[in-house]
């Protein structure tokens, strides 16, 4: 989640009370948006060894579920003794990235404070357990105020260094991709994915129109997907989900008629409709056993932004390697996924 400008992203807490409402187990094949219908933005997912699904959230909050429409409460990703502390007055983490790296659960995530962005930063934090508690990583070359800090915005020369996307290459080498609405950048991770790999430079992929980064890899083709538009606005919001491809993870990434991403061109895939409203900060893709692909983000209900921004899911749908939702916006009611 995030805001223009700002290196703090704009939460319920600023806006409303965290409001809940219980949906019943759709058992007919089929599911309704929202698949979680209270605040969860931001979010993330890993399939763990336990054959769950676990959903993290700016906020801390982790769920885990077995079909991705139905959802159960695990905790949050902090204890209350233990958390990360690199930037002060921040007791609350935003935009994680889960991921398992060398047999570790490895949560990337942003400690930002409001209107400072050239404090804010990256972190990283491990457990042995996809539910955590999660542990900030205690870098030797860090002094302990800063623990689980990869780096903040003033140390690596991009402001508003927030949204963490972590990317394994097939040959090893692990990156981090990362920015809001001053340029993304990639830099090369060390071999276990807990710091910046020594003598790494970062590069620019891509304009400054954008934020909450993930690269997908399908058929030789890198797509970058990423957020366009304001994000936090209740039911006024802008946030769409927009693409771009390349053969290369550095880019350059075109559009269909051969615009730059690094110029702010791009393509559509989800936008508001009639009943939802910023639709953007998508977690990664998911493939089901009959090879669909699905793709969880955030909106606010119209009718009820007060709420919070909820979580949706889409089919992708694939014509000459390029990505669709149908109608470009939220279904209502779809068929669910096959797990």
């Amino acid at each position: 989640m995030k805001t223009l400008f700002f290196c703090i992203i704009l939460s319920w807490s600023l806006t409303a009370t965290a409001q809940v409402v219980t949906l019943q187990p759709n058992t007919n094949g089929t599911y309704t948006n929202p698949i979680i219908n209270e605040d969860y933005p931001d979010p993330s997912y890993i399939k763990a060894d336990d054959g769950y699904f676990y959903l993290y959230a700016t906020g801390e909050n982790i769920k885990k579920s077995r079909d991705l429409v139905n959802w159960t409460y695990v905790g949050k990703a902090f204890s209350s003794d233990n958390r990360p502390t690199f930037v002060p007055g921040v007791n609350r983490f935003w935009a994680p990235d889960i991921n398992k790296i060398n047999g570790k659960y490895v949560l990337y995530f942003v400690l930002s404070k409001w209107g400072e962005i050239d404090s804010c930063g990256i972190g990283v934090a491990t457990s042995d357990k996809p539910q955590g508690p999660f542990i900030p990583y205690d870098n030797p070359a860090t002094p302990e105020p800063e623990q689980g800090k990869l780096f903040r915005s003033y140390e690596i020369g991009v402001r508003n260094s927030i949204d963490p996307c972590y990317f394994e290459e097939d040959d090893g080498k692990k990156y981090l991709i990362w920015g809001s609405f001053n340029g993304i950048y990639i830099i090369e991770l060390s071999d276990d994915g807990l710091s910046v790999k020594s003598g790494a430079v970062k590069q620019k992929i891509a304009g400054s129109a954008y934020e909450g980064s993930y690269i997908y890899k399908r058929n030789g083709y890198y797509y970058f997907f990423g957020s366009s538009g304001t994000c936090c606005s209740g039911a006024s919001s802008t946030y769409h989900t927009v693409y771009a491809r390349s053969t290369s993870l550095f880019g350059p990434y075109y559009n269909k008629s051969g615009g730059k991403l690094l110029d702010n061109q791009h393509e559509l895939l989800i936008q508001s409709n009639s009943a939802w409203a910023g639709t953007g900060h998508n977690a990664e893709i998911v493939t089901d056993k009959n090879n669909d692909e699905w793709i969880i983000y955030h909106a606010y209900n119209k009718k009820e932004p007060n709420i919070g921004r909820m979580a949706l899911m889409d089919k992708i749908i694939w014509t000459g390697d390029w990505p669709r939702v149908i109608g470009q916006s939220p279904a209502a009611r779809a068929a669910k996924p096959s797990f």
